[in-house]
């Protein structure tokens, strides 16, 4: 009986995780997945295995794999790779949380 009530707040506790969104602030164009993002400020939150962004107009949905960092990140941030000139999003760190969106490397268009 214990487990099960630990297991629903562990469930719970992940569902308003997910449902919180975070700002984050581009500098420059990038890529996220194949989703081509302006600089400025975007909502970020996690539904289920996807990261949906939201800002201006943008409303998009791309797949990420959420991982858990050994400490909780100070602040937001963005880690980027620059490929054909062009920079790609590879992870968002939330600030506040331990949790990290890692993106899927884009499949390149033929």
């Amino acid at each position: 009986m214990l487990r099960k009530v630990v297991f629903s707040f562990a469930v719970l506790g992940l569902a308003l995780a997910s449902a919180k969104s975070y700002t984050v602030a581009l500098f420059e164009p990038a890529t996220a997945g194949t989703t081509e993002l302006k600089a400025g400020e975007y909502e970020v939150s996690v539904d289920g295995q996807n990261a949906v962004i939201k800002g201006g107009k943008v409303n998009a949905q791309t797949p990420v794999k959420v991982e858990t960092a050994d400490r909780k990140y100070d602040s937001t941030s963005v880690k980027y790779k620059v490929s054909g000139g062009k920079k790609q999003i590879q992870e968002i760190h939330l600030g506040g949380t331990k949790t990290k969106l890692v993106f899927t490397e884009a499949a390149p268009l033929p």
